[in-house]
């Protein structure tokens, strides 16, 4: 850990793949058909997309992604991408072994929901030898998404992972260590969880993926229930995570301390009418809250920023397309308050 104080930057790795996103009229009944009205090629998987919200977000701290691709056309336009962002894309590993993975993303012109068709491609074979932290002097290590990356998450017969590998390797070499998950419903999931918690500084959930986690239920009549959720943050706590749990919903976020302090923080209150896509919220709200943590900032602060930086994100058809500056970021909270949730 020596040195840790003269770190800088975040080194983001998992899930790289394009998103191919399609705004359709409406979601169809099976055999019936629907009109796409729009489409779009843009970056998709967590440390991608965390890493292009951070680089539109004007970030001052250096950026650096690892990760594994085909040998194709997405694989060398996600190398491009990344080059052209400023983001270092030396440790991307290509592979002919696989295609770059891929989703199709159907986004309802109305509601702003999204379904998910997903290519698991190259992202499968992901290992802990595509990982060398000895170069890295980055502060912050982030890892996504958990439950979507085949070989990582694989569990073992003394119920360890090699997730779990990846982010002890990344703790024992001085960063600090973020992770979220992705909504599956793999048999697995609360194990391969409670795996990586002993290695991890911060954990990040949506609400369905903390109740697939721990078996808590959330919400009542779409109320949040706050003992539900310090019940769960808590289990977790319990089961190994180090320092904070973040669990986060479209009208805002709870967060619980190791030290039972928690945080309750309401999403921006942007008009339906600027609302046009959901996809890679969840991303931008955990790029704004790295953003606060690299700066350590105070917690609550950081989950401001994750709610502008998440707010900007539905302003626009794919991940990241929509997202400004950090302060056009943080002008929405300005302008539009937040959700009061107590």
């Amino acid at each position: 850990m020596s040195g840790a104080t003269h770190r800088s930057g975040l080194l983001a790795g998992g899930n790289f793949l394009i998103d191919h996103v399609k705004v359709i009229d409406s979601w169809p009944a099976q055999d019936a058909l629907a009109n796409v009205l729009s489409q779009n090629r843009g970056n998709g998987g967590g440390p991608y997309n965390v890493l292009k919200d951070l680089a539109n977000m004007e970030t001052d701290f250096p950026l650096a992604a690892a990760g594994l691709v085909g040998k194709d056309d997405n694989g060398a336009f996600i190398k491009a991408d990344l080059d052209a962002n400023g983001i270092d894309s030396s440790r991307i590993q290509s592979t002919d072994a696989a295609s770059t993975s891929f989703t199709d993303v159907m986004t309802e012109q109305n509601t702003g929901r999204r379904t998910f068709f997903h290519s698991r491609g190259a992202n499968a074979l992901l290992d802990t030898g595509h990982f060398d932290f000895s170069a890295s002097n980055h502060r912050l290590f982030y890892l996504g998404y958990l439950m979507l990356l085949d070989t990582l998450d694989a569990l073992q017969s003394d119920g360890s992972n090699k997730f779990a590998t990846v982010l002890k390797a990344a703790k024992e070499s001085g960063h600090v260590t973020i992770a979220d998950a992705v909504s599956t419903d793999g048999k697995d999931y609360a194990a391969s969880i409670k795996a990586c918690l002993p290695y991890l500084d911060y954990l990040l959930l949506n609400e369905w993926e903390a109740r697939k986690a721990t078996g808590k239920q959330l919400f009542c009549k779409d109320r949040p229930q706050w003992d539900q959720f310090r019940r769960a943050a808590q289990q977790l706590h319990d089961e190994g995570a180090t320092r904070t749990i973040i669990i986060h919903f479209p009208s805002g976020a709870y967060a619980l301390h190791r030290d039972g302090s928690e945080i309750i923080q309401g999403s921006v209150k942007l008009p339906p009418t600027q609302i046009v896509g959901a996809v890679g919220a969840g991303d931008a709200f955990c790029a704004g809250l790295l953003s606060g943590i690299h700066h350590r900032l105070p917690i609550q602060e950081s989950l401001k920023r994750a709610a502008c930086v998440a707010a900007s994100s539905l302003q626009g058809s794919t991940s990241s397309n929509s997202i400004g500056s950090l302060e056009s970021c943080l002008a929405l909270g300005l302008e539009y308050g937040f959700q009061p949730l107590v």
